[in-house]
């Protein structure tokens, strides 16, 4: 590589340019493909191609057949045609242009190949592939002007029958590939290929566009922008098929199942929340929605082990029965009662505002501990007429306390005082 050419990067920050250098020096002066380079370099593919057409494009040019100098390079644009090469598009462009120039119509497209030093078989796959209009227009002014050779064109009835079974299946509503397609009706797959370029250039295109509405759309059992299902491989289904029983089917964690099947606990992790999110919500207990991603799912609940629920159900149930106390529950059923605690306020925190109250004969909700604080003061209050400061002077309570635990839960008494007085 030239001084020149080094100095090509101006506009290019100095650190990027010394990260890419070995790099560069690589793809110009051997013949080492662009992944290959990055990976023996340590680049990024995507960061060193949009280096190479930003600061570098002759160069790119250059590998694709097209020499110019540094400064000419902006200006030449590769207008090759969907699935052909640059290199292709030089190589064929002067004889494409002279088959579809009135100076070359009375040659055939093999002689025309011949004058440019090509292969008539490859030239007319190119015509044929990208340039159908110029078959088109040859083939309609040959006959106008009388020199039709009389050779058969189209599609031959042989060959349309070998592909029919393999066209239909490419137009049903299920996506396959062409491999696929080529292998289901034993056929070749280039044969199948070339045989849709050519006379079903509809259908090509339709596919094109389904696999581009695809694009970054990956869903489970869908179709993806490389034409293919996003499924799990049969090696992975087998793989992970007794640890995601284990998981639909039981409240371990992912990490001990993991360990108790022998797989690794990051691969499960990947595999559950790439093919199976609705396992993973259906243990956090929110609705799964297709299309979320996954760290919406984790930051929008907060995380809990299904083993932690089957441990705590039994004594939630006999708390909820009623009376006991949450630390004699806990202690019934061997549990840390602060742990049992939290555990209620996070998972049932109805049960929790509840514990440790009692209905009075009014229906209301009371603590029997407050109950007890209040209770001979009530009945003072209750049977007879003096002042609420001097009973509660009388059992060293709060005045303001007791008046409002009495308001509260009795207000009965209340209206009782107001009446007498």
């Amino acid at each position: 590589m030239t001084a020149h050419e080094c100095n090509r990067t101006r506009g290019c920050k100095p650190e990027t340019e010394a990260k890419y250098r070995p790099a560069l020096e690589l793809y110009a002066a051997t013949d080492l493909s662009t992944a290959e380079i990055c990976r023996q370099c340590e680049v990024s593919l995507n960061g060193f191609t949009r280096y190479i057409c930003t600061y570098h494009r002759h160069l790119m040019l250059k590998r694709n057949g097209i020499k110019c100098s540094p400064e000419e390079a902006n200006d030449i644009k590769m207008n090759q045609r969907r699935g052909q090469r640059p290199e292709i598009h030089a190589k064929y462009k002067e004889a494409i242009a002279a088959c579809d120039n009135m100076d070359y119509i009375e040659y055939n497209v093999s002689q025309i190949a011949r004058e440019f030093g090509l292969s008539g078989t490859n030239l007319s796959r190119q015509l044929h592939t990208h340039y159908p209009e110029v078959l088109e227009f040859r083939e309609r002014t040959r006959q106008q002007l009388g020199l039709d050779d009389g050779l058969p064109r189209g599609t031959r009835s042989w060959c349309k029958e070998q592909y029919a079974e393999a066209v239909e299946l490419l137009r049903a509503d299920n996506y396959i590939t062409l491999q696929e397609a080529a292998e289901r009706c034993n056929v070749s797959y280039t044969g199948l290929k070339q045989h849709l370029i050519f006379y079903h250039k509809e259908l090509v295109e339709n596919r094109i566009k389904i696999r581009e509405q695809a694009i970054r759309q990956q869903r489970k059992g869908k179709i993806t922008g490389r034409g293919t299902l996003h499924v799990p491989t049969p090696e992975i289904i087998k793989k992970y098929a007794e640890a995601l029983h284990l998981y639909r089917t039981t409240p371990l964690s992912a990490q001990k199942i993991a360990k108790q099947t022998g797989v690794s606990i990051k691969g499960f992790y990947e595999y559950l929340q790439t093919w199976h999110k609705d396992l993973v919500c259906e243990r956090k207990g929110i609705p799964y929605e297709e299309g979320k991603p996954m760290d919406w799912y984790w930051s929008s609940v907060r995380r809990y082990n299904p083993a932690t629920t089957a441990k705590y159900a039994d004594a939630i149930t006999r708390l909820k029965e009623g009376g006991l106390t949450t630390a004699k529950v806990a202690t019934e059923f061997g549990l840390h009662p602060e742990c049992f605690r939290q555990y209620l306020k996070e998972h049932e925190p109805a049960l929790h505002a509840a514990l440790g109250m009692k209905k009075t004969e009014s229906g209301k909700m009371i603590s029997p501990k407050s109950m007890e604080k209040y209770k001979e003061a009530i009945h003072l209050y209750k049977t007879t007429s003096e002042s609420l400061k001097s009973i509660a002077r009388r059992f060293g309570l709060n005045d303001c306390s007791l008046g409002q635990f009495i308001k509260r839960h009795f207000p009965e008494f209340l209206e009782r005082r107001k009446q007498r007085e």
